[in-house]
């Protein structure tokens, strides 16, 4: 899943949504911190294909896309709204092709402005990135294309604290960034960056009320925070491939940062660090059993704002979960499947 793929509903549950094939399942706890319902498929038969994505409003819906076969040699988008985790998610519903007709061009990215309306942003056949944003009364907005050029295929898509939407994306020349000044507008281009990242590392979190702060891997292996109007912060040597999944939480009263990975060792990593002070330093701290090629982390925070981890391992399907103990530092529970 492209974005954080365990999240929690507003009635206070965790859901997991997980890719399977042909289709996307959801997950959810029958009652916060209790058992896990088994698993169901989002939108009944339809077949995906590979590559969907996931985000959440501030009012605790799940926006979930993906790329569906058509006809012969072409794919169209498809969205999906999970109101409440024990509720079944809609049916797929049609978003159409940022270039009008073809096949899969790219990952898409999803992210929720203020209003509740879902933006989904996706690489186009030229290189750029088209857009499609739900319009206030219901339905969609024509696609529109942002700009861009060579952009590599995965997206990060963030809601900063002021509800605005912002869109990260890498390219040959660098980190391309646009950012929503209205409510309602389209993103339109603002400060980018002239560093390479790897393709794939770009995970972005509103992290203050001005700022959203930017993770990717350079090309020395580097995991780099950013910020517009500073200067990238190398954090620490990166754990391995892929994105950070990242949350913001208390830890014994600071705001901290929370970045969690799945290591080169296949175990996974965490580190953390005072949220906008990179200079304090991290580290990173293994977890957990060792984990197949591939595996994915997402992080979280549960009922009561305490840091939860997920792990899949697609290799055997096993889903695995741990939450912070009540004792000082970042301490984790076993890991139990669940």
């Amino acid at each position: 899943m492209n974005g954080d793929w365990l999240l929690r509903g507003r009635d206070g549950r965790l859901t997991v949504y997980l890719p399977s094939d042909d289709a996307v399942l959801c997950r959810a706890e029958l009652a916060p911190g209790g058992p896990w319902e088994t698993p169901r498929r989002i939108g009944g038969d339809q077949r995906l294909r590979p590559g969907p994505a996931v985000g959440q409003g501030a009012d605790g819906y799940a926006h979930l896309v993906a790329w569906r076969p058509t006809v012969n040699g072409e794919s169209g988008l498809v969205h999906s709204t999970h109101f409440r985790p024990r509720l079944a998610p809609l049916d797929w519903n049609p978003l159409g092709h940022p270039d009008k007709k073809g096949d899969r061009t790219g990952t898409p990215a999803v992210a929720v402005d203020a209003e509740g309306r879902a933006h989904v942003f996706v690489r186009a056949a030229g290189g750029g990135v088209g857009m499609a944003a739900q319009k206030e009364k219901g339905g969609w907005n024509p696609w529109t294309h942002l700009g861009g050029e060579d952009v590599h295929e995965q997206l990060a898509a963030v809601t900063g604290q002021s509800g605005r939407v912002e869109l990260y994306a890498a390219g040959p020349g660098g980190i391309l960034r646009w950012r929503q000044e209205e409510p309602g507008t389209p993103p339109g281009p603002a400060e980018g960056l002239d560093v390479r990242a790897r393709p794939g590392t770009l995970r972005a979190l509103a992290t203050s009320d001005e700022h959203t702060t930017l993770f990717f891997t350079d090309r020395h292996g580097e995991l780099c925070a950013w910020r517009a109007g500073s200067a990238p912060v190398p954090l620490l040597t990166a754990a391995g491939p892929g994105p950070v999944s990242a949350v913001r939480c208390a830890i014994e009263g600071h705001d901290c940062t929370v970045l969690a990975q799945r290591s080169a060792s296949g175990r996974v990593a965490f580190a953390a660090y005072p949220t906008e002070q990179e200079p304090a330093g991290a580290w990173w701290t293994e977890s957990g059993p060792q984990l197949g090629a591939g595996a994915a982390v997402s992080v979280a925070l549960d009922e009561h704002g305490e840091l939860v981890a997920a792990s899949l391992d697609p290799s055997t399907g096993t889903l695995l979960l741990t939450r912070r103990k009540d004792e000082p530092g970042l301490a984790l529970r076993a890991w139990r499947e669940v």
